[in-house]
């Protein structure tokens, strides 16, 4: 009894009614609020009539009016202040009421969930979506919070990421800065859930049942440690429902239902609302974000084109989904980065921007962009991402003997059909993505998924389905700074494939600075192409068997120094398992619905010659 008079005690203060009485949340005895803070937990109503449970921690000390910093969550507000503590640290100095959602239909919040749900139709007057609840809730905290000063930041990392995004699209006029992290930008073309048309199966499977079993987070029951030995004993994708799943997951439903990127995945897509900056936006992007580096680099990039005021701002560190909220992001993996560099992001970039925006304080010293140039561990400034000026494109071509060259490939090695690389694409044998066991995602007490995109890819250096080529040691460093794209000439002898491309630093076999490392080779840019996908996302078709084609894969932005005495790597391969689903390798209409009997083994062969030279085109900066 004493934890309700408490909170209805905090509540008259807010000057709330006795209605509101009756949707007070009391706080567990096991979410106690961090020293220093009091906490009151609300369920604030929505222009339709939900209630989202939010809770509200207000500093106990005497303060001036203070800003709130507002996160949205479909992953559960409980503990969330103990883990504000250990993230945002450098932010308390500053002074904030923070404020923490369950959103609809998670955990304690009212309402039907919708994994993503698409931005509503504003032509329908009592339309309801993430961007409506934000500015409802932010509307609510501004007119009852004792305290504050009617300033709103928001941030997040990944989903929450997103609905930072989705609070931008028609802020409240308190919304004063945003923050989105790790946002996805567009799940069919290089987020979470498919990069370039392929299905990432391991991912796409286990987090759609963690997130919709039930209103919480439940883990997928495997019967096995492994999971690449549980997904090849699998089968095909049709297999799922009808073993596993059997209808009940809306988002597998959903897979199912389009495999092409068609207006389901178009409607859900942020970049086309991203028409105006509304407030002043600091993207954040990890180099090896494991789920969603696509997405915060390519909303940056759409604002630009509209950023008059010049209020879009980015920054992009050497780290994974959400590691810039590490203690102190110094390693990944085995990769030493010299320096605390998350410590220095929250310190340096992140508590300056908002006590900048929502306290006035300071000054805004921020450059356009900012990003962590890996090889060199160096934080470098740019006007421009990826930059305008300072680089060139280089084509890096693959040449016989699995040797790489920025020369291109002469008559010498031969001509038309007569100079390629190839390799036999097995399905029933396919290459790990990364090295087994490969545990659950979720698995308890850690998986190795936050770290796989920094694993030594020897593991398929060498594997007969996979083709190297690789440079002699560099004389001198070459700095990649901006876009890479990755152009196969290739051919199939089956009617579809897949194409993986890997851009690699391969360290000296000696390296003194750690010899353990010696020989490492370190993925630095890295994608996948579905190939019936090569002539467009909406309308897939089949490969002309053993025919020469372009495959295109786009392998994003680096800001990466290839020092002297290392090698350049790329590695080329048509699975990667369990991460991306495999490809039949014979056209069908949907592979959601391809049986056993569909899959085979195709011969692929990657052409080398001057009339189909394949190369990967890199933005070297020009000193180099």
């Amino acid at each position: 009894m004493r934890n309700v008079c408490g909170t209805v005690a905090t509540l008259l203060v807010w000057g709330l009614s006795s209605a509101a009485w009756a949707r007070v949340v009391v706080a567990q005895a096991t979410d106690v609020p961090p020293p220093g803070f009091s906490k009151t937990e609300i369920e604030i109503p929505m222009r339709d009539g939900v209630h989202l449970h939010t809770a509200v921690y207000v500093p106990t000390s005497p303060h001036a009016a203070l800003p709130i910093l507002f996160l949205r969550t479909p992953y559960g507000i409980v503990g969330a202040a103990t883990a504000l503590r250990s993230s945002l640290v450098e932010l308390e100095a500053d002074g904030y009421i923070f404020a923490f959602q369950d959103i609809r239909g998670r955990y304690k919040s009212e309402g039907q969930f919708v994994m993503m749900r698409p931005p509503r139709d504003r032509g329908d007057a009592h339309a309801v979506d993430e961007s409506t609840d934000a500015y409802d809730t932010i509307d609510w905290l501004v007119k009852h919070v004792p305290g504050n000063n009617s300033r709103v930041g928001m941030y997040g990392v990944s989903y929450p990421g997103w609905l930072t995004v989705m609070a931008m699209l028609d802020p409240h006029p308190a919304l004063k800065a945003v923050s989105p992290q790790a946002s996805p930008a567009d799940m069919y073309l290089g987020d979470d859930f498919h990069h370039n048309g392929a299905f990432r199966l391991s991912y796409g499977l286990e987090y759609a049942t963690r997130m919709e079993t039930n209103k919480e987070q439940a883990s997928f029951a495997f019967d096995r440690y492994d999971t690449f030995q549980w997904y090849l004993r699998l089968g095909a994708l049709s297999n799922v429902n009808a073993r596993y799943l059997h209808g009940a997951i809306p988002t597998w439903n959903d897979f199912v239902a389009h495999p092409n990127y068609d207006q389901f995945w178009q409607r859900q897509a942020a970049t086309p609302y991203m028409d105006r900056v509304t407030i002043p936006t600091l993207s954040v992007a990890g180099w090896w974000d494991q789920e969603d580096f696509y997405g915060p680099v390519t909303i940056y990039e759409a604002l630009e084109r509209h950023d008059t005021d010049h209020h879009n701002y980015l920054v992009v560190g050497p780290w994974n989904h959400g590691g810039w909220m590490a203690p102190e992001g110094q390693k990944l993996g085995a990769i030493d980065f010299g320096s605390p560099t998350s410590q220095y992001f929250r310190q340096h970039v992140l508590a300056p921007w908002f006590a900048f925006f929502l306290h006035d304080k300071g000054t805004l010293d921020e450059p356009e962009a900012l990003t962590f140039e890996g090889g060199a561990n160096t934080w470098r400034k740019w006007d421009s991402w990826p930059p305008k000026s300072r680089v060139t494109p280089r084509k890096l071509y693959v040449r016989a003997g699995h040797r790489l060259s920025f020369d291109p490939p002469s008559g010498a090695e031969g001509a038309g059909d007569s100079a390629f690389d190839a390799y036999v694409s097995d399905p029933a044998h396919p290459v790990p993505y990364r090295h087994r066991p490969i545990p659950p995602t979720y698995q308890p007490g850690g998986s190795g998924w936050p770290t796989w995109l920094v694993e030594d890819q020897r593991l398929a250096d060498g594997r007969a389905d996979v083709l190297s080529w690789e440079t002699e040691p560099l004389t001198k460093d070459v700095v990649v700074a901006g876009g890479i794209a990755a152009h196969l000439f290739a051919s199939t002898s089956g009617t579809d494939s897949d194409w993986i491309v890997k851009l690699i630093d391969v360290y000296p076999e000696q390296y003194d600075p750690d010899p353990t490392l010696g020989g490492y080779e370190l993925m630095v840019a890295n994608d996948v192409l579905r190939g019936r996908f090569r002539e467009g996302y909406t309308e897939p078709r089949a490969a002309v068997p053993n025919h020469v084609d372009e495959y295109t894969v786009d392998l994003h932005t680096q800001d990466y120094r290839f020092k002297a005495g290392h090698r350049i790597m790329v590695q080329v391969q048509s699975t990667w398992f369990p991460i991306i689903d495999r490809n039949p390798q014979k056209f069908v209409s949907n592979i959601f619905e391809a049986t056993d009997a569909d899959f085979q083994s195709a011969r692929q062969r990657v052409f080398r010659s001057p009339a189909s030279a394949s190369y990967v085109q890199l933005s070297v900066e020009n000193d180099q």
